[in-house]
């Protein structure tokens, strides 16, 4: 063997071990599945679990993402789901990330006011609406009633908060934004600048944000959890600015969608399902990056008019990265199951590709290790 060959060989055997560490270093050994089950949030019912509980199956064999929390279980019809008092509340939340080997998003829509879930009832601070702070319009009332709410989720281990609501309240009487006084105001610009100030106040201590309902829900007449909502011709093109300033200034960690339609963006689905709304609109034009949450995916918008099988498909196609199923419209012990499933069988199939799957993994893994995971 001449003296030059040996070189060669020498230098792409350096050149394969530097590049083949630095390739499986980015992705060290995650299997498809684990990729796929980080996509999935569900609901479960439970104010404490062991080995034995169906979500620590979840957690474990699918490998799910994160969970969502309730103070009340509406299929049931009582107000034994998840919450019972604080001490309890930081149990569960420890005992469910004992289970993972992947930080779980641990998740609650407390957005304040009408909307909490951690209510005064069960030993927890009073909160005051979006509404009322929007109002006041005042940076010092929000900084105070957020770092409250950011302290008592710190506290408990609950590390997501499904909230700011930023529909502008176009319609008063709207039964799920502005009746229930969700929305900050009718002013986007308002909007914007108190959900930054929440978002700050929530993310210093650790608290990641879900902006909600994207591209903008505060313009219906009815009830998306009921079925579907048309808001083609009440919405309005200034229900976008809170994303775009929020967005711009790189404090949205996640964007949830609504399930509304809207024939101005697209004529065949409602925005979850909607690919020119998400990877067209969101990620295209207003240039978000981060994580697509779906709304609950069992409301009655999605589930009475598309089948489960359907519905992952398309979310998925859409540029949903984590779908949620809360198990609070319908309840489905199996449901983490089913969609892991069938999420498989379409990538057997050729319908959605791996690589798409990848692409939401590294989204949520990049949120997860921004707030959840601890660089050694």
């Amino acid at each position: 063997m001449g003296q030059h060959t040996v070189k060669v060989l020498i230098l792409t055997f350096l050149f394969s071990s530097i590049f083949g560490c630095a390739s499986a270093q980015k992705n060290p050994g995650v299997s498809l599945d684990k990729k796929i089950g980080q996509m999935l949030m569900i609901g479960f019912r439970g104010t404490s679990i062991n080995q034995q509980s169906p979500i620590v199956k979840d957690i474990v064999d699918n490998h799910i993402g994160g969970v969502i929390l309730f103070d009340y279980d509406v299929p049931a019809d009582t107000s034994i789901r998840n919450i019972v008092s604080p001490k309890q509340v930081k149990k569960l939340t420890s005992t469910l990330q004992g289970y993972a080997d992947i930080p779980l998003f641990i998740s609650i829509d407390q957005e304040g006011g009408k909307v909490k879930r951690l209510k005064p009832k069960h030993g927890f601070d009073k909160t005051v609406s979006a509404q009322y702070l929007g109002s006041l319009n005042n940076r010092d009332s929000t900084q105070y009633y957020a770092h409250k709410m950011a302290q008592t989720l710190k506290n408990l281990g609950i590390n997501t908060n499904l909230a700011p609501v930023v529909d502008v309240n176009i319609n008063p009487e709207n039964p799920v934004i502005g009746k229930l006084e969700r929305s900050f105001s009718d002013n986007p610009q308002i909007v914007a600048k108190q959900a930054k100030i929440f978002i700050k106040e929530l993310n210093k201590r650790g608290i990641l944000t879900s902006l909600k309902h994207f591209p903008g829900h505060g313009s219906s007449k009815g009830d998306s959890h009921l079925g579907v909502v048309d808001v083609s011709t009440s919405w309005q093109p200034k229900e976008l600015i809170p994303y775009r300033e929020i967005i711009e200034e790189d404090l949205a960690d996640m964007i949830m969608t609504a399930h509304i339609f809207n024939t101005k963006l697209d004529s065949t689905y409602p925005a979850t399902l909607s690919e020119p709304t998400i990877n067209g609109l969101l990620r295209d034009s207003i240039g978000f990056e981060g994580v697509v949450v779906s709304d609950d995916l069992q409301m009655g918008a999605i589930r009475k008019e598309y089948g489960l099988r359907e519905t992952i498909k398309l979310s998925i196609q859409a540029g949903v990265d984590m779908l949620v199923f809360a198990n609070n419209s319908v309840f489905d012990e199996n449901i983490a199951s089913k969609a892991h499933r069938i999420i498989t069988e379409l990538i057997d199939e050729g319908i959605i590709s791996e690589q798409r799957i990848d692409q939401s993994y590294q989204r949520i893994m990049g949120l997860k290790r921004k707030y959840l995971i601890q660089e050694n």
